[in-house]
């Protein structure tokens, strides 16, 4: 606890001036996945995809309008809040869960939730299990430094049943040692399932259970101690959930500029300072809307039902829909 409470003394003060470092530096360093499809997954050419990657690009978008002036840092689990922590990234996009220890022993803010989730198992189909409940005794694939294991552990006390937790340090390791067979079942968060049951070496062969044991709200994270930064990141979510509200999308932002809606003209900056208000310029939600999308289009691109993984939105819908996704007002 001392060594991080120093790391983060030591990075408080130059927490300030983020905006400025990143302009200055010419790039955005984004803290990413090592390797989850859907969320962030370099290819061999290391052109990287998925909805956490494109938040990124999505805060380039606003600062530099390029959303290719971005560097990405693959971090694992472990590494990824000390790389936070000491300045190696500027933000950290990478389906990580909010909690109270992580905001408030870390030394960490987490500005919005980009994505509501909920942790589940994955089974092989001839286990002949169809509820999580049914586990009793089983050998649990698991990955080290996460909150998988604390409610892994809260699961099975509360349903008084015996496991056995097989940890590895990644989540490459994990899967692959369940997919190996060394464990009876896998656990992580529901999108990472479906993520890793593609890569399975015989994905019809999976299960996912119905269950979801815990709330798992993923956003991005920043450093305790620069609220501008904070709010840059926060207002980015909400410019693309508004502009999906408002029905601005890629294709028609230019056009939506004419608009006669009080709500448009404030989000996309003919009227009022609200980009200038956080550092940025007043066209900042243009820039983010032209080059990435509003968030429905990203989600849909990444890890909805034309993407690979075919998430439902469920949760993920905007609250006029039925799910938690609700932009605050601009104005």
């Amino acid at each position: 606890m001392g060594l991080v409470a120093a790391s983060v003394a030591v990075t408080g003060a130059s927490a300030q001036a983020t905006l400025q470092s990143v302009k200055q530096k010419g790039e955005l360093i984004c803290g990413a996945h090592n390797g989850l499809a859907g969320f962030g997954l370099p290819d061999a050419q290391g052109n990287w995809t998925g909805l956490d990657v494109e938040f990124c690009r999505a805060i380039a978008a606003a600062i530099f309008d390029n959303p290719s002036k971005v560097r990405f840092i693959p971090l694992a689990a472990k590494d990824r809040f000390t790389a936070l922590q000491s300045g190696e990234v500027d933000v950290l996009s990478r389906n990580s869960t909010a909690t109270m220890s992580r905001d408030t022993q870390l030394g960490l803010d987490f500005p919005a939730v980009t994505y509501y989730d909920g942790q589940g198992f994955m089974v092989r189909k001839k286990l002949g299990v169809s509820s999580a409940k049914e586990l009793n005794g089983a050998s649990i694939c698991t990955q080290q430094g996460t909150t998988t294991e604390l409610n892994l552990a809260d699961f099975f006390r509360a349903n008084n049943m015996k496991y056995e937790v097989v940890a590895f340090a990644t989540s490459d390791d994990t899967f692959k040692a369940y997919d190996s067979g060394r464990c009876d079942a896998y656990t992580t968060d529901a999108s990472g399932l479906y993520a890793e049951r593609l890569r399975s070496s015989a994905p019809d062969d999976q299960v996912v259970l119905p269950e979801i044991i815990s709330k798992e709200p993923l956003g991005p994270a920043v450093r305790h101690g620069d609220s501008q930064w904070g709010d840059i990141v926060r207002w980015t979510h909400m410019a693309m959930l508004n502009a999906e509200e408002l029905g601005i999308t890629k294709a028609n932002v230019e056009q939506m500029k004419t608009s006669d809606n009080p709500e448009i003209k404030r989000l996309l900056g003919s009227e009022g300072k609200y980009g200038e208000a956080v550092g940025l310029t007043n066209d900042w939600a243009v820039r983010i809307i032209r080059h990435v999308g509003n968030y429905g289009e990203s989600f849909e691109r990444n890890v909805g039902e034309g993407s690979r993984l075919k998430i439902k939105r469920g949760q993920n819908a905007l609250w006029s829909k039925g799910g938690l996704q609700y932009g605050i007002p601009v104005r």
